[in-house]
């Protein structure tokens, strides 16, 4: 299992999740993308959105040399289900399963013409130009230690540049109508009440999947969960749902 972690934060916030998984007879892997977590250069920036795809591409390849007769599935949450989701439509990795939750396959209410407009004006003077996006924590997740939990790690940090805004928005354009491209079965997984994801992208893109793959994918969407799922009361109820899915190697 390949796991993917969003805009802000990293990969240390999926440790309670990688030791369910690896419980249940899965290598679990993670990376910190760049311009997040202990990743070099600043935060919330990159030359080019792509090199998150290069990333990803090369970190699935380190995967598969270290289990070469494994099947790998790959989990892109937020911002890194846009990635995991690009990457399997334009890249092709060497992949089974594909999962998605709360993925950014459509901007939210949020982020109003003004910005998008602004940060395409702005992407030239690259990382010099950052703002903080102002996340709002309770939509995190209905459990209040997660938003409290988040605000005081010293590893998230809530900046991007007006460049990697820029970037972000063209991929999830360009993901958005690219579904028909993936050739994995995928999961999504949603949160009706995300409020910074919105449920539509995911519907949309579901909806979008090739119909020679249509059988063996699914979208599920909890009634009552906020973004992040994998943070959220009913979080293992969701990855027994993964696990349900695509299958208990044990």
């Amino acid at each position: 299992m390949i796991l993917v972690h969003g805009y802000a934060e990293h990969c240390g916030r999926y440790d309670e999740m990688a030791m369910f998984f690896a419980g249940h007879g899965f290598a679990v892997h993670a990376y910190d993308q760049s311009g997040h977590g202990r990743s070099p250069g600043p935060r919330g920036d990159v030359d080019r959105f792509e090199r998150m795809l290069d990333e990803l591409m090369s970190f699935v390849e380190f995967v598969s040399e270290e289990h070469p007769n494994l099947p790998r599935t790959l989990v892109g949450h937020s911002m890194g289900g846009l990635v995991a989701a690009a990457t399997s439509a334009f890249r092709a990795p060497d992949i089974e399963r594909l999962v998605l939750s709360g993925a950014l396959l459509e901007l939210g209410a949020d982020t109003p013409p003004w910005k998008q407009i602004a940060a395409k004006l702005l992407a030239p003077f690259g990382a010099r130009v950052g703002l903080s996006v102002g996340l709002d924590t309770e939509g995190l997740s209905r459990d209040p230690a997660v938003g409290r939990r988040y605000e005081a790690d010293p590893y998230v940090k809530d900046r991007m540049s007006a460049r990697f805004a820029s970037g972000m928005m063209t991929m999830i354009g360009r993901t958005r109508a690219a579904a028909n491209q993936i050739e994995r079965p995928t999961l999504l997984l949603h949160g009706e009440d995300d409020p910074m994801s919105p449920v539509s992208g995911s519907r949309a893109f579901h909806a979008g999947l090739p119909r020679t793959i249509a059988d063996d994918c699914r979208l599920h969407v909890y009634p009552g969960l906020r973004h992040e799922i994998f943070q959220e009361p009913e979080r293992q109820q969701v990855w027994q749902d993964i696990l349900d899915w695509m299958g208990d190697p044990t």
